[in-house]
């Protein structure tokens, strides 16, 4: 929905403010005094950690959520997970508070104790006409609930900024019964609206899960409202879908410069796009249209956060990277949410892997991101970042990670008709291979790799990945293909072949989106003779046949194995991880590459006499000679 230019707000704003540095500069020359509102301001930007695993006696903090009271208190709310970062059992709402906008912070407040339950998904929304700050979050029992379980919707307040809480009273009124497999609300803040007939009633988004235990899942988005501040609720607009097509869930909302609510919601359906958006122009009772999806605002599946910044700005936060949790940044809309940025125009603040987020207006031209992120995983820390406007305006620069030219040495010839070029590391020589030389590696520091081009780009499409292999070791694990990038605990694309004797297996592993899928044989072949590796996507399925014969298969998730690719990808590695670790020890020979499913009769031609068959061959290796 978006076409990759400059919104023309943003430029008009652009322009705008180098007229008026000019007429500063024309003003100071001439002698006059220069106003504040001469300038821009300068880019600003101040960040802290808030929450941290480990801290107040919590294994992990999770699910960010962050208000500003009437008397300019800033109350920022997150999940205390007591154990560790799973979502269920023992699990406590905290908050720490900040009375100088977000630059030092109190301690932490139990506001309301799981006691060996879950409490969770806060929603705090502030009554600008009463000072109240109303929260409205759920709760579960202890028992682990990974596939779902029933929730219960609860609300409580503050009438003093935060300082003090009531008891939480259970919202029997803003769930229906047969919403019993699964209930969340938001994560993130809610609204009061400030136009029209509806002035003054708060709005939360919320979804639901219903299943009879016979019949399908059925999935459901609806919004919660308000009109006595907080004290009793309303079911409002709904949609219900059960057909696997557009599942919204995770609902963001904000008011719209005509009145209307436009809500944003992580979809979780099969429809192209990972952001889904509907509208309600009363006040929250109806949804103008159902869902639909919005595929030109790219992110991974995962919850995100709107925020009114000006009358001609909306921001969106997430992570920016389309298929994995990292790059969290900051998209802004200047047509009251038709279109958001692309990554490449919004504004990243952290590059790493991060996950959750929620924003918040300050005074002037700030506002803050409080958002979930780590070295290793997103889940480490929540940290609060201080901005201005002029921030969100400076360039990205290129993202870490993006793989620079690679560094001189030996190659191996690379007999498709693309010549890629294929470096071998770590001394690795040429021994006997299945048919003529293979090449031998030690799982000390010999492997091949090879630089990413859009010629082994597998993308969305159908795949064959070939090789013979002989080892004989026991233990660990040996990689024999790894593709573009490791799993760092977000989630991103990834498909990889590897050999585990300690598991008595070779295993593959493709993820797409949300999805894991793996294959694995019933044994690990490690008895020092020749053995022929297939690995195929085809067709919806995922196949591994070792010697001809298909030992395990699954059912294959649509989606590319390289989303994201403009964040860094490094290409194949041939014999190790791409971090370096799972090296292989023995031989490989004939590595082939293909971006389309060969054929059975095909694979045995292959297998039976390594004859050159064509059409899409990404890559081939004979590894006959090192060079």
């Amino acid at each position: 929905m978006h076409d990759g230019h400059p919104p023309e707000g943003r430029a008009r704003r652009r322009r705008v403010g180098v007229v008026l540095a000019f007429a500063g500069l024309l003003v100071s020359v001439l002698g006059a005094p220069a106003t504040a509102e001469t300038f821009e301001a300068a880019p600003f930007v101040d960040e802290q950690v808030l929450y941290k695993q480990g801290d107040f006696g919590y294994g992990c903090f999770r699910i960010p959520a962050v208000v500003r009271a009437t008397n300019g208190m800033l109350l920022a709310f997150a999940e205390g997970r007591v154990k560790d970062c799973g979502d269920d059992e023992d699990i406590d709402l905290v908050l720490r508070r900040s009375a100088d906008g977000g630059r030092t912070w109190g301690p932490l407040q139990v506001v309301s104790e799981g006691n060996g339950t879950t409490h969770g998904n806060p929603v705090p929304i502030v009554d600008e006409s009463s000072g109240r700050v109303v929260l409205v979050s759920t709760r579960n029992g202890a028992e682990p609930c990974p596939n779902g379980c029933d929730r219960d919707p609860w609300v409580q307040f503050s009438d003093d900024h935060g300082g003090t809480w009531s008891a939480a009273r259970e919202m029997t009124e803003g769930k229906r019964p047969e919403w019993n497999f699964w209930y969340a609300t938001g994560p993130m803040h809610g609204i009061q609206l400030k136009q029209g007939p509806n002035a003054g009633r708060l709005v939360v988004g919320a979804s639901f899960e219903s299943w009879d235990r016979v019949g399908k899942h059925v999935y459901g988005t609806h919004l919660l409202y308000s009109d006595d501040s907080g004290v009793t609720w309303n079911i409002g607009a709904e949609t219900s879908r059960d057909d696997g097509t557009v599942i919204a869930q995770e609902v963001t909302v904000v008011e719209l410069t005509d009145g209307r609510i436009y809500a944003s919601a992580r979809e979780r359906g099969t429809d192209e796009g990972s952001r889904a958006y509907a509208t309600s122009s009363d006040g929250g009772q109806t949804w103008d249209e159902p869902f639909r999806t919005m595929p030109a605002l790219a992110t991974t599946d995962i919850q995100a956060s709107l925020l009114r910044f000006s009358e001609e700005r909306l921001l969106f936060s997430a992570p920016m990277h389309p298929g994995a949790r990292e790059a969290m940044g900051i998209r802004s809309s200047y047509d009251e949410g038709d279109r958001f940025e692309t990554w490449e125009e919004g504004k990243v603040f952290y590059w790493g892997p991060s996950a959750y987020s929620d924003m918040v207006r300050l005074d002037g031209d700030e506002a803050a991101l409080m958002y979930e992120a780590g070295t290793i995983t997103p889940y480490e820390q929540i940290r609060f970042a201080r901005f201005n406007e002029a921030y969100l305006e400076t360039p990205n620069g290129t993202p870490p990670g993006i793989p620079g030219p690679p560094a001189p040495g030996p190659t191996t010839p690379d007999s498709s008709p693309y010549r890629n070029q294929a470096y071998v590391r770590g001394g690795a020589q040429t021994t006997d291979g299945r048919f003529g030389n293979g090449l031998a590696l030690d799982r000390v520091d010999d492997r091949v790799e090879v630089p990413f081009n859009d010629s082994i780009d597998l993308g969305a499409k159908d795949f064959t990945l070939t090789s013979w292999f002989r080892y004989s070791d026991r233990a660990g694990a040996h990689t024999i293909l790894w593709f573009h990038r490791v799993n760092r605990g977000t989630n991103p694309p990834a498909l990889w072949l590897r050999a585990e004797p300690a598991s008595n297996r070779i295993r593959a592993v493709l993820s797409v989106d949300r999805y894991n899928v793996t294959v694995q044989s019933p044994s690990a072949y490690n008895d020092g003779q020749w053995h022929f590796v297939t690995l195929q996507r085809v067709r919806g399925e995922l196949r591994l046949l070792v010697d001809g014969v298909q030992v395990s298969a699954a059912a294959a998730p649509a989606g590319s194995v390289t989303l994201g690719k403009e964040f860094g990808l490094e290409g194949i590695h041939v014999g190790q991880r791409m971090d370096g670790v799972d090296r292989f020890r023995g031989t490989l020979d004939e590595v082939r590459v293909y971006r389309r499913a060969l054929t059975d009769a095909e694979l045995n031609l292959v297998r039976e006499r390594n004859l050159p068959i064509g059409g899409q061959l990404a890559l081939r290796l004979p590894f006959d000679r090192v060079s």
